[in-house]
């Protein structure tokens, strides 16, 4: 198990501007947004008989919220490709649905502010649940067109592999 070192330097918490996200062992160009990881435990509630005035509780089912991606559109096609596996319109009839490679692990790096990777969060067996191939379009706009996905995951965790960078120094000519 790797050993966490503590930069005494470091008091500042990472800010949510510098990251990447990785697939099929590439990293995807242009993810400008990441929805947040959460997960929730049910909370299962019983009583002993002899203890009427008492609830105790004990956790259930654990869930795992979907996880949002939002890019600028471009030609490059990963997004589309990825959805085109769930369900792609002129397939055939039963061929709509790609079920044998539909779902794919990634990879969230986060950085700090000197660009080093500080974080990283393994998110397992994703799959797009809705796409987003075009946003609303504005003559009276002066914004970038924004595509989206949103992933359905069975689960994330840190990547502890990833330890605490050493910040770098800088010195200031005199």
């Amino acid at each position: 198990m790797p050993q966490f070192s503590v930069n005494a330097q470091r008091f500042d918490p990472y800010k949510n501007f510098k990251f990447r996200v990785k697939w099929d062992g590439r990293y995807v160009a242009g993810v400008s947004k990441v929805g947040g990881l959460k997960r929730t435990t049910e909370v299962v509630k019983h009583r002993e008989g002899g203890d009427p005035s008492t609830t105790r509780k004990s956790p259930g089912r654990t869930e795992f919220d979907a996880i949002s991606l939002d890019r600028g559109v471009t030609h490059d096609t990963e997004f589309e490709k990825w959805a085109n596996k769930v369900w792609a319109l002129g397939a055939g009839l039963g061929g709509e649905v790609s079920l044998r490679d539909f779902r794919k692990d990634l990879i969230i790096e986060v950085y700090n502010e000197a660009g080093q990777l500080a974080l990283a969060y393994k998110v397992y067996r994703c799959w797009v649940s809705e796409y987003q191939a075009m946003p609303d379009l504005d003559a009276n706009a002066n914004a970038v067109a924004i595509q989206h996905i949103k992933l359905e995951c069975e689960g994330w965790e840190r990547d502890l592999e990833v330890a605490e960078p050493t910040e770098p120094s800088f010195t200031i000519p005199s």
